[in-house]
């Protein structure tokens, strides 16, 4: 048994910010005044609005204990696998609140944006550099928002042809997301299950596809953490009946420098900037999905596009085959310079070293937990690793226990119950950014756990025990949350 970095600590009870407050306290000085005074319209002068009286400790410390109560990449190892929670390098932070950039309001004039428009021009390039693709629109918001311009790209390609289709192939190991984006756009998810190894069979793929089928959504690697081996094959298959193969890149993090997605035949791929390049993810922050396309889809991608002409930058609208624009201006533009920092920083070797590390890591956590945690594919896997819960469950230890005992070692559990097609699943990605030491720690709780689950499964179904919140009843917190802290 290993010492556990969990522990009670000193966690403080806090109330609302309407209950520390006191008449009379205040925290805040007015600064000096610059205008002449100008009587408030009587609409907005109002003494009866419930705002507290706090002093400057009151909110300090406040907004500090709340702090305490949160896990986050920057306090420890965050292995939800496929969310590549990476830690973000503090200097993309820096760039990305240089004034020039954090300040520029979209609505400024091509001349004195000239910064901000090289940047997501070179931007552009880079990540078609990065995928093997030739253009790139970075407009979408978001990963799921990224699949649905895939989409949209995909069925203004048919609508161009005079053929439009109606169905879209979906493996079961692609993203929960992928049908939604599907269905949005009027298509019926056709589904086709893996093989035997976790990927997916050109015999299925062929079964299914026809000339009413607009295409196939592939996650590659995909939720298993494995590579679809057979993707080039598919591809062709998918093209020969006129098809197009949407690429989802959630998990570009384990191929960034060693796949040329257009040349395994994907014709349109999203990106999650705040997954593969390091931005902030999470906690309701900005994301960005930017979509790669070939040829072919580079005609309808959304407006605007930045385009250089003699010298300078400028916003191109006039793109008649456009699918239109998907966002108010032009996309995330904070995460786009914390990316490009990100992907500056790194270089081409540091990006590839990146993938091989995180595939490393995925697979050494993989080998050492396999002798006690059941592992569906015993094959090397690329960035994570899904195991189940099917040795503990005997002992009536559920994958649900595993999580919530793992919050008491002092690490933010895995994914749980996904994949769908391993039932029990619990997913590691442990990502690049971890090291040997903070890896074996993870990896010696999850052996401890094992051995709790075997010779004390009641300890198990009570964790966490020294978390803030002890084992809720998820069904009542679901349906009557309490937001009250």
């Amino acid at each position: 048994m290993t010492e556990k970095m969990g522990t009670t600590g000193l966690i403080l009870k806090e109330k609302l910010l309407w209950e520390r407050g006191k008449t009379g306290r205040e925290g805040f000085s007015f600064p000096r005044q610059d205008v002449d005074q100008t009587p408030m319209d009587p609409e907005f002068a109002r003494d009866d609005l419930d705002i507290p009286d706090l002093s400057e400790v009151d909110v300090i410390r406040h907004f500090t204990r709340l702090s305490t109560w949160n896990f986050g990449v920057d306090t420890g190892m965050y292995p939800l696998g496929s969310c590549t929670m990476k830690y973000n390098p503090k200097t993309n932070e820096r760039q990305a609140s240089l004034p020039g950039f954090a300040g520029a309001h979209p609505l400024l004039p091509e001349s004195l944006s000239q910064g901000a428009l090289e940047l997501m021009y070179n931007l552009e390039r880079y990540l078609a550099e990065i995928t093997g693709m030739d253009a790139v629109s970075l407009q979408p918001a978001a990963g799921a928002h990224g699949e649905l311009a895939g989409m949209l790209l995909i069925y203004a390609y048919h609508k161009s042809k005079g053929n439009q289709r109606h169905k879209i192939i979906i493996p079961d190991t692609a993203h929960g997301t992928n049908p939604a984006s599907a269905a949005l756009c009027g298509y019926t998810p056709v589904p086709v299950k893996s093989n035997e190894r976790g990927v997916l069979s050109t015999e299925d793929i062929a079964a299914v596809m026809d000339d009413d089928t607009a295409g196939i959504m592939v996650t590659n690697p995909n939720t298993l953490g494995l590579f679809e081996e057979n993707m080039k094959e598919v591809a062709d298959i998918v093209h020969a009946k006129g098809g197009l193969v949407y690429g989802d890149g959630a998990n570009m993090n384990a191929v960034m420098g060693i796949i040329d997605m257009k040349e395994i035949g994907i014709d349109v791929l999203h990106l999650n900037l705040h997954k593969t390049f390091s931005t902030p993810h999470g906690g309701g922050g900005p994301g960005s999905g930017p979509v790669c396309v070939n040829k072919i889809l580079e005609p309808f991608l959304p407006v605007p596009r930045v385009e250089k002409k003699d010298g300078k930058f400028r916003l191109q609208y006039n793109r008649p085959d456009a699918i239109g624009r998907l966002m108010t201006f032009h996309g995330h533009f904070g995460i786009m310079v914390r990316a490009y920092s990100y992907i500056l920083s790194m270089g081409p070797d540091g990006l590839k070293k990146a993938s091989q590390l995180a595939v490393l890591n995925a697979n050494y956590i993989k080998e050492k937990l396999k002798d006690i945690y059941h592992l569906p594919f015993d094959r090397p896997c690329m960035h994570e690793c899904v195991f189940s819960d099917k040795h503990q469950s005997g002992n009536k230890v559920s994958t649900l226990d595993i999580a919530k005992r793992l919050l008491d070692y002092g690490f933010h559990p895995p994914t749980v119950y996904f994949p769908l097609v391993v039932s029990g699943a619990i997913m590691i990605e442990p990502t690049e950014t971890e090291c040997k030491d903070d890896i074996d720690q993870f990896i010696q709780a999850m052996r401890d756990i094992a051995g709790e689950a075997k010779e004390n499964p009641e300890l198990l179904h009570k964790s966490p025990e020294k978390t803030k919140v002890s084992r809720l009843d998820e069904a009542a917190a679901a349906r009557k949350p309490c937001l009250a802290g």
